[in-house]
């Protein structure tokens, strides 16, 4: 969850990348990494295995910009795709301010979309948190690929409840700064939320 610093007046924030192996949670990071000043971000740090799948995460910060007068910091993480680092996936996932979860739009990955989000909510409800509780942004990223799943589709197999969404070509830097504003915009606003209530219950 984020935290508060009065004394440095600093936010720092947390936002976690899901989705299923090589549907382009990596390739988000290292455009998003691009497009940040070198003196507002740090390293990017990419766990790979041999195959070039995410091995344990992703991750960078970056200053984001001020609110309040306060600077806000988002840590960046990917989650890896892969079914047998789940323990990985639920550890780096507890405590995100907010969640992108990527979908992959080639026909041969449906299952594997649907396999990955329930595995999401399975792993958030380990932390008492349902999707309705945490900020959540879909992009249905590799709009490119030949005979990609329609939007219309993913919607309805993902997105029923009408989360924001986008499409993207993550590996060309489409709908990458989209996706990532979207989620910074609700999980910013969520904060807020949550500051003013406990203002108006002890202030």
């Amino acid at each position: 969850m984020a935290t508060i610093s009065a004394s440095t007046k600093t936010v720092s924030m947390k936002v976690v990348y899901y989705g299923p192996g090589l549907c382009g949670k990596t390739t988000n990071l290292v455009k998003l990494h691009t497009r940040f000043p070198e003196a507002q971000r740090g390293a990017l740090i990419k766990l790979d295995t041999e195959t070039e799948r995410t091995l344990f995460f992703d991750y960078f910060l970056a200053n984001v910009g001020s609110i309040g007068g306060y600077n806000v910091k988002v840590n960046y993480f990917t989650v890896p795709g892969q079914s047998f680092y789940n323990a990985t996936r639920s550890v780096v996932l507890d405590g995100a301010d907010g969640v992108v979860f990527v979908a992959d739009s080639s026909p041969s990955r449906e299952e594997a979309n649907l396999v990955s989000f329930d595995n999401m909510r399975e792993n958030l409800a380990r932390f008492k948190r349902r999707l309705e509780d945490i900020p959540l942004v879909f992009q249905w990223n590799k709009r490119d690929v030949p005979k990609a799943i329609s939007e219309k589709t993913l919607q309805k197999a993902l997105n029923p409840k009408g989360f924001p969404s986008f499409p993207a070509v993550a590996s060309e830097g489409t709908g990458v700064w989209e996706t990532q504003q979207a989620i910074l915009k609700l999980s910013l606003e969520r904060l807020q939320g949550q500051q003013s209530k406990a203002r108006g219950l002890y202030g």
